[in-house]
């Protein structure tokens, strides 16, 4: 069996923990790719509206149209590509492929808020590491959610470096917020 974007594991080879999820996008994300993700979200985001604004047609004297995803339970697009990501994660340890733990992310606002909400309907633990000058509001926000905040240096980078370090010793995957094929598709 082959997991949704790598090659088969040698010999049932269980990833360890802290292998899924950190590597960067090696391949670009397809249309197709889109599509599987769109039927594996289908019934558990909701399905917003694309809605034509005239204002802004006038604006740019062409026809735009908005697409409405702060209408999603976290009010962003971006627990499409968390949800789609966890739900391969989800769907890897029930094939017995990877050792699943919890799911760690870095991120100071959306992306942590859609793993934490999704995490918790899958009743996945989550860790989200924030830098310390998150909005408090962003903060509480993620924790109620159910996941555990660690607040940790001045910038993302800083942030991302100490999810991954965590995800090593603690045997989570990483689930970074935009640079990771099945988040792209999700959110696409």
């Amino acid at each position: 069996p082959r997991s949704a974007f790598g090659a088969s594991p040698p010999g049932g080879h269980r990833q360890r923990p802290g292998e899924a999820g950190s590597a960067a996008v090696t391949r670009q994300v397809s249309l197709g790719d889109i599509e599987l993700a769109a039927g594996r979200l289908a019934g558990q985001v909701l399905d917003t509206p694309c809605l034509e604004s005239r204002t802004l047609s006038q604006i740019v004297g062409a026809r735009v149209f908005l697409k409405f995803e702060n209408l999603q339970f976290t009010a962003s697009f971006k627990e499409r590509g968390a949800l789609n990501k966890l739900l391969s994660l989800v769907a890897e340890r029930d094939a017995g492929r990877l050792d699943l733990r919890g799911v760690i992310a870095a991120s100071a606002g959306n992306h942590a808020q859609g793993v934490a909400h999704h995490a918790q309907r899958l009743g996945l633990r989550a860790v989200i590491v924030m830098p310390q000058f998150t909005p408090t509001v962003k903060v509480e926000r993620t924790l109620g959610f159910g996941a555990e905040v660690v607040l940790h240096g001045e910038t993302f980078d800083a942030a991302r470096e100490h999810a991954l370090a965590l995800a090593a010793q603690q045997g989570l995957a990483f689930v970074h917020p935009f640079d990771d094929p099945l988040v792209i598709a999700g959110q696409g």
